[in-house]
Formats: structure tokens, sequence, C-alpha cells
């Protein structure tokens, strides 16, 4: 098997996947409210609010403790003259490679959160599918979708 893909996300990528986890947390604990109210108005069983509490405590602990942590070990990419290699998961790793004949086109994709930290996502189209790389600081993601885009047209004139 090959070596892993060389190159590493920014440290902010986890501070980034924390704060999706905080959001995606806030909102479970929204609709958690809901459900302690309907339980005390409507005299429920009270096993129902401490399964949804722990769902919110459990989500406390995994989406913004234990999975950025773990995902950013796990993502590695690199970009090499003939072919893209992105690494990626959380419990199963995929690897894959993207042969630069295949790349279609390239973006860079910023939400206002990602423009707060400085990073933006790469999006490779294919014939089939559309891949990212997550969370590179600005200057590398924009030199990368044109070190991308050059290959990929040199790759197309060989064929």
């Amino acid at each position: 098997m090959r070596e892993q893909p060389k190159y590493q996300l920014p440290k902010k990528a986890q501070t980034v996947w924390r704060l999706y986890g905080l959001i995606q947390t806030i909102i479970i604990a929204l609709l958690v409210g809901g459900v302690i109210f309907l339980v005390v108005t409507f005299d429920w069983p009270q096993w129902i609010m401490w399964i949804a509490i722990a769902f919110v405590v459990l989500s406390i602990i995994f989406s913004i403790a234990v999975f950025p942590s773990v995902r950013w070990r796990i993502w590695r990419y690199e970009v090499r003259e003939q072919e893209i290699e992105i690494q990626s998961g959380l419990f199963v790793v995929k690897r894959t490679l993207i042969p630069m004949v295949r790349v279609q086109h390239v973006d860079t994709e910023q939400g206002p959160i990602l423009k707060k930290y400085t990073l933006a996502n790469i999006s490779i189209s294919s014939a089939a599918t559309v891949h990212t790389i997550p969370m590179l600081k600005v200057e590398e993601a924009d030199l990368l979708r044109t070190k991308i885009s050059e290959l990929a047209r040199v790759a197309e004139d060989d064929v």
C-alpha cells in the first residue's frame, strides 16, 4: 500500500469542526428542550427526558471534543502530477485517487464561518462526482486550485 498523502489540514480546521459541532449541539438542545416541555406538560414517562438529555451530553462529548480531533488527524491530501489523493474519514478511513485527466473544473468555496478563520474549501469536479478538500488556508486553496487547473490542462493535452 502507498504511503498516506503528505499534507494535513491546518490546525484551525479542528476549531471550525468544533464550531460546527457546537451549532449542531445547540440545535439538538433546542429540540430536547421541546421534548422536556412535552414530558412535563403531558406527563409523559421521565425516561424519555433522560434519554434526550443524554443525547445532548453525547453530542457535546463527540461532536465538539472527540470527532474534530480524530477527523483532523485522518484528513490528508496530496496533489501529484498525474493524480490527486484524498484521505478522509472518521471511523472508516477512505482514500480516493482522482486522475488529472478526469478533472473537469476546480472551485474554491468560503462561507461566513470559514471566512472568519481565513479558510476555504476546494471542490474538484469530475464527470462522476465532486470531491472536496476542506478548510485550507485561503492562500493555499487559491494556489492549489491554480496548480490543479494547470495540471489538469496538461493531462488533457497529453491524451
